[in-house]
């Protein structure tokens, strides 16, 4: 439009200079049409809200292009962009209203550069002023439309992102409460039964009562050392000497009336430290369930690698039971957190068990074939 309005300026003073050479009106013409100029590149400066100044430099504009048109009906054309701005800077009523004396001026002008009558000079600038205001309101209702479309897409953004903050939020929650049930709630569990086996053999058996208590003292130091990481958010302490999953393994244990046993099946693969420390954890929560729940003298933990997964098996000779179930003292932590870590690494967990002939749990996770 901008473009527009200053070519359509420039041809009509190049047509008053060619049309009257030499005419008295010319020096009136040239300076008009600078003011005019120098008036429409003030206009964004301004921007398009229709405050005071808006509205002072548009009745200058259009003040200045009435006195033009009157001296020189060529000029009528320049209305065009001037409608635009009008309907810009104005609301709809008064820009509308506007609008139309403006087209009376241009089809006046018109009228007076024709020599006969011509219905098209009649008609044609109020249909020009229709289509251009016509193009301008559905322009205006599309950018709103857009407007309220971006504002709705920012805010449905800003409430996904809240939404999964909060989900951030509880997954790391949950994941903290499955690391303290599996690793301090089971340390000081084992410390209370030591410790209260230690009491009862105090007096008869010294020894044996010294041997639970220093066994009550390792584990208290593994519970340190768990919620150390736990502070810190460090791999499992079992897993950090090196040595792998199949020694973390094979040095856990259930208490001092269970016989915890180990075997590795297959050819061991490096696995990653996620699924490391989830069997890890796992192995921990069955045994503790072993310890508290199954009534059990033995236990055996096998890790199977199969090429394409992983699988831990957790068997225990204890009562069993007919249903899967989660004990009292459990707190809902116990198996839904074996099926949380399992799940969240795309493998399955299954239990089996028959009363009177003991349980076995069995997680298998996948693996990524070798590169």
């Amino acid at each position: 439009m901008h473009t527009a309005f200053f070519l359509l300026l420039g041809a009509s003073v190049a047509r008053f200079l060619l049309r009257h050479p030499g005419s008295a009106s010319t020096p009136w013409i040239i300076a008009l049409s600078i003011t005019l100029a120098l008036l429409y590149v003030l206009g964004p400066a301004l921007g398009a809200a229709p405050t005071a100044r808006r509205l002072l430099w548009l009745g200058l504009v259009v003040a200045v292009w009435v006195v033009l048109v009157v001296l020189a009906p060529s000029f009528a054309w320049c209305a065009v962009p001037l409608f635009f701005t009008a309907l810009r800077t104005l609301p709809p009523r008064a820009a509308i209203v506007l609008v139309a004396l403006l087209t009376v001026f241009v089809v006046a002008a018109q009228l007076k550069l024709s020599r006969e009558f011509d219905p098209n000079l009649l008609l044609a600038p109020p249909a020009i002023a229709a289509l251009a205001t016509a193009v301008f309101v559905h322009m205006e209702r599309q950018a709103k439309s857009q407007r309220a479309l971006i504002d709705d897409l920012i805010r449905t953004r800003r409430e996904l992102a809240a939404t999964e903050r909060r989900e951030g939020t509880l997954a790391e929650r949950q994941r903290l409460s499955m690391e303290i049930h599996d690793t301090l709630a089971q340390h000081l569990s084992s410390q209370q039964m030591l410790l209260q086996a230690a009491d009862r053999t105090w007096d008869s058996d010294p020894a044996t009562a010294r041997a639970h208590v220093r066994t009550a003292t390792g584990i208290a130091a593994r519970g340190l050392a768990e919620a150390r990481r736990l502070v810190h958010d460090l791999a499992p302490p079992e897993l950090e000497g090196g040595g792998g999953l199949a020694d973390a393994l094979l040095a856990l244990d259930a208490g001092p009336d269970i016989e915890v046993r180990f075997h590795l099946e297959g050819s061991p693969a490096p696995l990653p430290d996620r699924v490391q420390s989830a069997l890890l954890r796992i192995a921990q929560g069955a045994l503790a369930n072993v310890r508290e729940h199954a009534h059990a003298r033995t236990a055996a933990l096998t890790l199977s690698f199969l090429g394409d997964q992983v699988v831990l098996d957790v068997a225990d000779d204890g009562e069993g039971f007919t249903e899967p179930r989660e004990a009292a003292g459990d707190r809902g932590h116990g198996l839904p957190a074996m099926r949380a870590r399992v799940r969240q690494l795309g493998g399955t967990l299954t239990l089996e068990s028959t009363p009177g002939e003991g349980t076995v749990l069995s997680a298998a996770i996948p693996l990524e074939p070798p590169v």
